[in-house]
């Protein structure tokens, strides 16, 4: 015996229609309103189960939701440029590729462990740690981009009005930051101790993503004393995924120049 499609009483469905309008309104979710509206024809035609419909309307909230809170937390970021990993070119880094596929996945920021990336000038540590970020705010956690000089500034403003703790404690907050450009200045004294207590606070509580153009060996010229640097790297590398990147800088490709000076483990030297 064939089944009857419910006949479809306009008025009725009027009146669903505004109370609909009206508990969306309520739940803060004005999406749902268009979502039920647009799939009731298609429920009737197909069908659907009550609990399908239902399914399917609040799926498409929740995604709606879910795009517009990782838009919300990439803007919010501080991102110089927001970079993808379907932009980077990994033929020029293919030792990388899989290592970073695994990280996309954003599981070493639920073990709070950290990413470092280490290589010359222009071999894509900056375009891969956006890109990682960028992966983890559309998993849904909070993330902040800044230089290390930046990340110093900002912790030096913070200790000068009496408040260092409480900005420790909120950065604690996010699930990822990222730390670019450590090594291209040296910090003075104070500045090393006050990058230390960032990476202290964050040990084993929330991941960072660091990237520098210096091996582990030249970060006690950067930080001007060795046991500083020593203790930072410790804690850092203690649960970290370490990605060394090589190569020519990206940027030189077409230029007829074929390297770019490399650095020494001492900062201020240079060799050809």
């Amino acid at each position: 015996m064939a089944t009857t499609k419910p006949t479809r009483n306009p008025a009725a469905t009027t009146e669903a229609v505004k109370q609909i309008t009206y508990l969306a309104a309520a739940l803060k979710a004005p999406r749902i309103t268009e979502a039920a509206t647009r799939l009731a024809d298609q429920a009737r035609d197909a069908g659907w189960t009550h609990e399908d419909y239902l399914a399917a309307v609040l799926e498409r909230e929740v995604a709606a939701r879910n795009s517009s809170g990782a838009r919300l937390r990439i803007r919010a970021a501080g991102f110089g440029a927001v970079k993808t990993l379907e932009d980077f070119d990994f033929d020029a880094q293919p030792a990388a590729r899989q290592q970073i596929a695994a990280l996309a996945s954003g599981g070493f920021l639920t073990e709070a462990r950290n990413v470092v990336l280490l290589g010359p000038p222009g071999t894509g540590k900056t375009h891969l740690a956006t890109a990682l970020g960028v992966a983890a705010a559309r998993h849904g956690h909070r993330v902040l981009f800044a230089t290390a000089t930046d990340w110093v500034t900002r912790l030096t403003d913070a200790h000068r009005a009496g408040k260092l703790p409480n900005e420790l404690a909120r950065l604690r907050r996010y699930g990822l930051i990222i730390v670019d450009e450590v090594g291209y200045l040296p910090f003075e004294q104070d500045a090393a101790n006050l990058f230390f207590q960032l990476v202290s606070s964050r040990y084993e509580h929330a991941s960072l993503i660091l990237t520098s153009n210096l091996p582990f060996s030249g970060w006690g010229g950067v930080f001007g004393d060795q046991a500083v640097a020593a203790a930072m790297i410790d804690r850092i590398v203690h649960h970290a995924d370490v990605l060394t990147l090589k190569g020519a800088s990206y940027r030189l490709r077409g230029r007829g120049i074929d390297s770019l000076p490399s650095i020494r483990t001492t900062t201020g030297q240079t060799e050809s």
